[in-house]
């Protein structure tokens, strides 16, 4: 990954050196502090040559500006200050990253005409520049240089102070913002791993480093499995020579007699198709079917970093879906943890089959107050909504309402799907309780049908983020082929609604 950059916050000053970035409202208007750091007015002569008005998150240059020691003034249009917002300034942060290049010293002062100050406006710009600057460049062994620049000098991280009207409000208010800006990277360098390095053994392990912020962290192998009867799990699992497991996190916030949230996450670290192959042209991806799982463990990450108030349990089944002889074929018949049997007819609608086991284990334990699982479940979502919403299934209007309105805050967004009797029968098996595919339409729907036969009367939501969580369209916060959809989202839910 590379090398990340580092925030702190200081009082309003005219810097002396290093690479300079300041907001122009609407019309190119500069507040006092910005105009402080050119006295020699560089940026408002350049303004009508760069046909630079203030649009939002549009830029104008200039390169030692005149009066200064300065290496560059960077202005950063923020539009209309009346518009902006939380979700604004962490675009605008994503703008400043944008534009850093090789700086290794950077101001950025947060100052506007008319701009009311506050801690969070700081705290949301410096986790947008910390989001926009992520880039998985792990396996790389020749990094980007410049005129003959030592590997070491090219990845120096750059040093980011934002100048701003009470630094210790906004350091205060970015405790919380860089907890979560932790969960979603760390959801990103799950989902970016080669499949290779990142199986369901090793993605275990990467859960049970959430012990050091005081997450208990249980890891079920597949004799443990077996025992519970989860038989849908790991019927998936049997083609692989790398054990399936179940992960069980959970953060203990919140009053001791309170029930858990529950969050589930669909964990196949790696997806062929199983005897039912994928095709080879775009098989690559697949290392990102545990989109699901990553995002609950980036989730459990951000609620234990911030020391969320609230009682959650994260639990992602893990699995890779391979062929060899001993692989699920077509046809099979496995009995679930639940006892319900499903006649597998494609070994391709496979997370619905994890997901049926790790949910039934989810409510049998720990009775939850809710289930919501994340899951890179169906091509068909994307068919439905392309790749800037995810599609949510529920049967509780209440919790449904929440996690729209959590994703309308968030902009990790959601759109309500149906769900029906008529949708349900169509997984009845003549051979079996059920089958674990339908006809040729609705696919995200009898997906969800499927689901919901393993939840009880438990207030339970799914969320398909197969068009959200890999290779979405990239946007002011995000680069990065595995985008870490779900974090900020699922946050907002408990920060909004269930914390004490």
């Amino acid at each position: 990954m590379t090398s990340r950059p580092s925030i702190s916050f200081a009082k309003f000053a005219a810097p002396k050196k290093g690479s300079v970035f300041v907001f122009a409202a609407d019309g190119g208007g500069l507040g006092e502090a910005a105009k402080a750091c050119d006295p020699a007015g560089a940026l408002a002569r350049a303004f009508p040559v760069a046909d630079f008005s203030g649009k939002f998150a549009s830029s104008a240059e200039v390169l030692a500006p005149e009066g200064t020691s300065l290496d560059r003034l960077v202005a950063v249009g923020a539009g209309k200050v009346s518009a902006l917002d939380d979700n604004a300034w962490l675009k605008l942060g994503g703008a400043v990253a944008a534009s850093l290049r090789k700086a290794t010293e950077v101001a950025v002062i947060l100052d506007l005409p008319e701009l009311q100050p506050d801690g969070r406006q700081a705290a949301s710009l410096a986790a947008g520049i910390l989001l926009r600057s992520y880039a998985f460049d792990k396996y790389k062994t020749r990094k980007d240089k410049e005129d003959g620049q030592s590997d070491a000098k090219a990845a120096k991280p750059a040093k980011v102070t934002i100048h701003c009207a009470d630094p210790a409000a906004a350091k205060k208010a970015f405790a919380g913002e860089e907890a979560v800006v932790d969960g979603v990277l760390l959801a990103r360098d799950l989902v970016n791993e080669p499949a290779n390095a990142l199986g369901p053994i090793e993605f275990a392990e990467r859960a049970k480093v959430l012990e050091q912020l005081g997450v208990e962290v249980e890891i079920l192998t597949e004799k443990e499995m077996r025992k519970l009867g989860m038989g849908s799990l790991l019927g998936v699992a049997q083609g692989s020579p790398r054990g399936a497991r179940l992960a069980v996190m959970r953060w203990n916030g919140g009053k001791a007699k309170d029930a858990p949230l529950a969050f589930i996450g669909k964990g196949v670290t790696f997806d062929t198709g199983g005897n039912s192959m994928k095709p080879a042209s775009g098989m690559e991806d697949m290392k990102g079917d545990m989109g699901g799982a990553a995002a609950v463990t980036g989730l459990m990450h951000a609620l234990a970093a911030r020391k969320a108030k609230a009682n959650v349990v994260g639990v992602i089944g893990l699995v890779e879906n391979a062929v060899d002889g001993h692989a699920q074929r077509p046809g099979d018949i496995v009995t679930s943890m639940s006892g319900q049997t499903i006649e597998v007819l494609n070994t391709d609608a496979e997370g619905r089959l994890v997901l049926a086991d790790a949910l039934w284990y989810t409510n049998d334990r720990f009775k939850p107050k809710f289930m919501i699982n994340l899951a890179t479940l169906t091509g068909a979502i994307m068919v439905a909504l392309g790749q800037h919403y995810a599609g949510l299934f529920s049967n509780n209007d209440e919790l449904a309402g929440r996690l729209f309105g959590a994703g309308q805050s968030s902009q990790e967004r959601l759109w309500r799907m149906p769900l029906g009797a008529e949708y349900d029968k169509l997984i009845d098996s003549k051979n079996a309780d059920m089958k674990n595919i339908g006809g040729r339409y609705g696919g995200a729907i009898i997906a969800a049908q499927f689901l919901q036969r393993f939840v009880k009367d438990t207030p339970w939501a799914h969320l398909d983020i197969a068009g959200t969580a890999m290779g979405a369209p990239s946007s002011e916060i995000n680069q990065s082929w595995g985008s870490g959809f779900g974090v900020r989202l699922l946050d907002r839910l408990v920060r909004d609604h269930y914390e004490g």
